[in-house]
């Protein structure tokens, strides 16, 4: 069975969305633009396919419409959608054709844009009314439209997590994403975008200003619950953005003389009770490494997507995690998620910063609407 190894990790930078550089750039133009650099250098007609998350763009397989932009004319294209974890389970996807010996090469990832996505309507008595594709059926514990109860606050109080411990990982987060824009460790990553409000290269949602007292300031976002402790400053942003992996048979990287920066080791996904949403991160990361032989203490580095900030502090609590080993470089409520593209955009920051550290386990965890969780678990070979 060949191996699959990520042979490009690229992403575009972040935006803040509805009022950040990204706002007038459309989902076909973000996916337009990481494709064809991921696509540089590679002879269109043997990439087999592209693979892009897309979730609540509206369904037009925005990836064959990149792959025609960029020049891959044969190649097809797939929307996937997985919520959240939609970018991360288009390159396990693509793994998976690579180890079945179905594809050799395929670029994989996803795309997301909050300020140009599309509003959906239906009818209902005779009236059109707004609409938005439910995650889950709705219920008073577990809201579908309003994660801040489904995935913050439930965890939260599952977890036993305060307020104090969610705005001190916020905080964290923000200077870790701040340190990691400053020391030049996105470089690699990241291909510069042109927009119509200029040239943007680096992610702009962290904010280098914020402090434990700006966020302890924040008021609940539902103060009419008892104890509520999810703010805007402990929950991730509303985000632009995309990202794009190649993967590639260990056989087609040798030939065409592809680096192979990373092996695919595993991967897994879940199903939760969409209450205990903020938890699937706990359940879904020893079903991966399990899968790859590995256990907790083989990893070196952890990127487990800060949706909420409580997400990641309840799994190194649960899982008696190294809080130094996880999201070293920040993540959502620092970076940004970009829902569709957050899985691949963790992906592509986890290959570089492995690399830049000598090697090692790392493994991308997230939770995702609907009551799911997702993770893969990749190799970088030392030095």
């Amino acid at each position: 069975m060949p191996e699959a190894v990520l042979v490009s990790a690229l992403r575009t930078p972040i935006g803040t969305a509805f009022k950040g550089t990204l706002r007038d750039t459309t989902a076909f133009e973000l996916a337009h633009h990481v494709v064809s650099a991921a696509a540089a250098g590679l002879d269109p007609d043997r990439v087999d396919d592209v693979i892009l998350g897309e979730g609540l763009y509206g369904g037009g397989v925005i990836a064959r419409h990149a792959a025609l932009t960029a020049g891959l004319t044969s190649a097809p294209g797939l929307a996937h959608n997985r919520h959240c974890a939609a970018g991360l389970a288009a390159v396990q996807g693509a793994a998976a054709s690579i180890r079945a010996g179905m594809d050799e090469l395929v670029i994989a990832g996803g795309v997301n844009s909050a300020s140009t996505a599309p509003k959906s309507t239906r009818r209902v008595d005779g009236e059109w009314e707004p609409w938005m594709s439910p995650t889950h059926p709705d219920r008073p514990d577990a809201p579908n439209t309003d994660m801040s109860i489904t995935v913050g606050w439930n965890t939260a109080v599952r977890a036993g997590v305060s307020r104090e411990e969610m705005d001190a990982w916020a905080l964290r987060s923000h200077r870790n994403a701040v340190r990691a824009i400053d020391e030049g460790r996105f470089d690699e990553e990241i291909v510069a975008i042109e927009t119509p409000h200029g040239l943007f290269s680096v992610d702009e949602h962290p904010r280098r200003n914020t402090s434990a007292e700006r966020l302890a300031a924040l008021k609940p976002l539902h103060p009419e619950i008892e104890g509520f402790s999810i703010t805007a400053g402990n929950a991730g942003g509303a985000n632009d953005g995309a990202a794009a992996l190649v993967v590639a048979s260990d056989t087609t990287a040798s030939r065409e003389g592809l680096p192979a920066l990373a092996v695919v080791r595993s991967w897994a996904s879940v199903g939760v009770d969409p209450a205990d949403m903020g938890l699937a991160p706990v359940k879904v990361i020893p079903k991966a490494l399990k899968r790859a032989g590995l256990s907790l203490s083989d990893v070196g580095l952890f990127e487990i997507n800060e949706a909420f900030a409580v997400v990641p502090v309840a799994a190194v609590r649960q899982l008696d995690l190294d809080p130094d080993r996880v999201n070293v470089s920040g993540s959502g409520c620092s970076l940004g998620h970009p829902v569709a593209a957050t899985g691949a955009r963790m992906l592509a920051t986890l290959v570089h910063e492995l690399r830049r550290r000598g090697g090692g386990i790392g493994v991308a965890a997230m939770c995702a609407g609907g009551g799911m969780g997702s993770a893969t678990v990749i190799e970088v070979a030392g030095a």
